[in-house]
């Protein structure tokens, strides 16, 4: 028998500090053991291992069968030497022979370390499993450890758990900082060679949802519901938002008082604009709420029933409506899911303006 208290107490050390339970790894070291004997014992891996955690002692015996006459010493041992291991040997039983730890030689000892550093990085990508799948489609705070000068790709911890923001997946214009607290969205999980890896964005439309929900107690509880959300990152994001409850003020709820709680999210979107916008079963009104701060006179939804409309607007919105580069009709189209064509209230180009043309010519 060999004592081995420190083995054990470098397993709790382990276990305290990676959180890889004493058992797993006492199962990787026999493994190993068992590997170290059949390479070492002619491919006899029939290995009795007794480990015990408490008083800090294991034994390992090779197991041989007691034979008349050895044919082959790696499994087989005469009567004679097996009865000065065991009173009880006979021939046609087993006998285990006790094997010093020294007497596994080098390659014993590589094998062992190398099954329990494999069982540690095993252990590790379980709890990093565990720990992304428990956070999925929530919001994380996390510790930013280095940000690569090259690619601008984060890598981030949170928990015991270390993964990475890709650059683009972070808000334009925004400067992360080593060492720097930020909240990010766990958009799901997905296992890669090198274990799992969490997908975490700050851009994610979820992630202006989940935060209005950790701001908005209404939402959290159900009494305003978010309908719809259309981000361009780090730019401007509009959200559609209802409640069934005529008394409760959906939109002015996500506000707050003076703006208190959208401007809150705002702050940790690095001063992204957001409009909010009451949604409404009726596809006019909707529509006509999606494409605010612009004020819009009618909105025609398509003869032939396809998700498209005619949004006229009074001349002097015309490009309050549209937005800077089209933004402001793009995210409203995302929002309403209809394709929005817009129109100055004092006349019409494109295609009307196509067919005038067209008469002209005749």
């Amino acid at each position: 028998m060999a004592s081995n208290k420190e083995l054990f107490e470098a397993l709790k050390l382990l276990e305290k500090e990676k959180g890889i339970p004493a058992e797993y790894m006492i199962t990787q070291i026999k493994k190993a053991i068992v590997t170290a004997c059949r390479n070492l014992y002619g491919g006899n891996e029939n290995v009795d291992i007794k480990m015990d955690p408490e008083k800090g002692t294991f034994t390992v015996k090779l197991m041989k069968a007691v034979v008349e006459e050895v044919e082959d010493p790696d499994y087989e041992i005469s009567l004679e030497d097996a009865l000065v291991i065991s009173k009880r040997a006979a021939v046609g039983k087993e006998v285990g022979i006790p094997l010093e730890p020294k007497k596994f030689g080098r390659i014993a000892v590589q094998t062992a370390r190398s099954v329990i550093r494999q069982g540690i990085r095993d252990g590790e990508k379980d709890q990093m499993l565990v720990e992304f799948q428990s956070r999925a489609q929530e919001i994380a705070t996390a510790t930013v450890e280095r940000v690569d000068p090259v690619t601008g790709n984060a890598t981030l911890k949170f928990g015991n758990a270390v993964t990475v923001l890709p650059k683009s997946e972070q808000i334009a214009d925004e400067v992360l900082r080593e060492g720097s607290t930020i909240k990010v969205y766990v958009a799901g999980v997905k296992e890669t060679e090198r274990g799992p890896r969490a997908i975490i964005s700050r851009t994610h439309p979820d992630f202006v949802r989940r935060l209005f929900e950790k701001e908005v107690p209404e939402i959290y509880d159900g009494i305003v519901e978010i309908k719809s959300i259309s981000r361009e990152a780090g730019s401007r994001t509009k959200m559609a938002v209802f409640s069934e409850d005529p008394e409760v003020d959906a939109v002015g709820a996500c506000i707050g008082t003076r703006g208190a709680r959208v401007n809150t999210i705002v702050d940790e979107l690095g001063g992204e604009k957001i409009d909010i916008v009451l949604y409404d079963e009726d596809p006019t009104k909707f529509i006509a709420a999606a494409l605010s701060p612009a004020n819009v006179v009618e909105v025609a939804l398509a003869d032939d029933g396809t998700k498209a409309c005619k949004a006229t607007v009074p001349d002097g919105q015309l490009s309050l409506a549209i937005g800077n580069k089209g933004q402001n009709v793009r995210l409203a189209a995302k929002l309403t899911g209809y394709k929005i064509d817009i129109r100055p209230e004092s006349g019409f180009w494109g295609e009307d303006e196509d067919d005038e043309e067209k008469k002209d010519d005749e």
